[in-house]
């Protein structure tokens, strides 16, 4: 799929002013996780994956709104409710994650100003807490840049060769495990994003995108509980956390 060139925008709005919008893109197929269907819509408890996602980022109350990229072939998403969200848009998406994060920018370039602010959140990231993305857009309110959610690793790290033996143990101390969402203006975006996929370049996250591109994007510590769902055993995980999650606000909302 080629990569359409995107015009810059001028007349940037003052940073206090900035604005909040949230890409989620839903395009792939979730092969690691063995299902029949998009991993996004198998079902945690009462809803599907990406139902519980969405209704917590609905919770932010400072966002425009939501776009959600989805397959042109995705039969599952029009069937949802909260499909029908006015908040929540939907666009096309494409064979890799940045092109469909890309497709979800253009979609914005009518709605958005170059300094306002575009969150990409994975779909399968149901357990991401409002406070702690509350934390991520206050700590880099004021950053030209961006960043990401992240946490530190803990666990010990081995180098192995391509027969599994071990050639060394990494240093983990500077080493940080990236989660979403990931927070960075949408003009930095959309240039990072295109410039790195016309070269070629691997391309993991928004974050690999925009440090490519000669960037330094800050990480503010997120929480262990921010797990993505990617194989079977993990819905019983979230289905855990999200219990527990909710046990917590009910005696927050008791105490008070």
């Amino acid at each position: 799929m080629p990569i359409k060139a995107m015009p810059t925008k001028s007349q940037p709005q003052p940073l206090s002013n900035a604005h909040y919008w949230i890409i989620v893109p839903a395009a792939g197929v979730g092969s690691r996780m063995g299902s029949e269907i998009p991993k996004q819509y198998l079902t945690l408890g009462a809803k599907t994956i990406i139902e519980h996602t969405l209704e917590r980022l609905l919770g932010l109350s400072f966002v425009a709104g939501i776009v959600i990229v989805i397959s042109e072939n995705d039969t599952h998403w029009p069937e949802l409710p909260i499909s029908k969200h006015p908040l929540i848009y939907s666009v096309a998406g494409g064979a890799e994650r940045a092109i469909s994060v890309l497709n979800g920018l253009h979609y914005l370039y009518e709605k958005i100003q170059p300094q306002d602010w575009v969150l990409v959140h994975d779909a399968a990231r149901p357990c991401v807490t409002l406070a702690n993305i509350e934390t991520l857009c206050a700590t880099l309110s004021d950053d030209a840049v961006g960043g990401i959610l992240a946490t530190l690793v803990s666990d010990t790290l081995k180098q192995v060769d391509a027969k599994n033996t071990i050639l060394k143990t990494i240093d983990r101390r500077s080493l940080w495990q990236a989660q979403t969402p990931q927070l960075f203006r949408y003009q930095l975006l959309c240039d990072c994003l295109s410039q790195t996929l016309v070269r070629g370049e691997n391309i993991t996250d928004e974050a690999s995108a925009v440090e490519l591109c000669g960037y330094a994007p800050k990480v503010v510590e997120g929480r262990s509980d921010n797990i993505k769902i990617t194989r079977a055993d993990d819905l019983l995980l979230a289905a855990f956390i999200l219990q527990q999650q909710e046990k917590t606000l009910q005696l927050q909302e008791t105490n008070i």
